[in-house]
């Protein structure tokens, strides 16, 4: 019995959102020349890639437009929200605390990152009261 698609995003599908999310709705053409900046690609394994993309529900082709326009189905930050929540499931036992607790443990946020959450934190204390 084949297994369903993922929705979640492969490495390979996030580069192609990455190009989306910054770029605006490109063409497969445009977004093939995005990613061969950085990796040796063809462009029917870009247009491949985005065929599947589009049946996961990832990306949204427009048809009133030649060439046809994609754009992500989601926002970057939805996006990023639904794969941390999933990572929490997966690997925390459900818990954003002890995430987060992993990566300040294990040096992974900057003093930057650690006064940015600071921030949040009192905002969100804030909001609260």
């Amino acid at each position: 019995m084949p297994r369903h698609p993922s929705s979640k995003p492969t490495d390979v599908e996030l580069k192609i959102l990455d190009v989306l999310w910054r770029q605006g709705p490109r063409t497969v053409r445009q977004v093939h020349n995005e990613l061969a900046a950085e990796r040796d690609t063809g462009y029917s394994t870009t247009l491949k890639m985005m065929q599947v993309m589009r049946e996961k529900g990832l990306i949204i082709r427009d048809d009133s437009v030649r060439p046809q326009l994609y754009h992500s189905a989601e926002t970057m930050e939805h996006t990023q929200l639904c794969m941390l929540d999933d990572l929490a499931q997966r690997a925390f036992g459900g818990s954003a605390a002890n995430l987060v607790m992993r990566m300040i443990s294990a040096d992974r946020v900057s003093p930057e990152e650690l006064e940015m959450m600071q921030e949040l934190i009192k905002k969100a204390r804030e909001e609260d009261q």
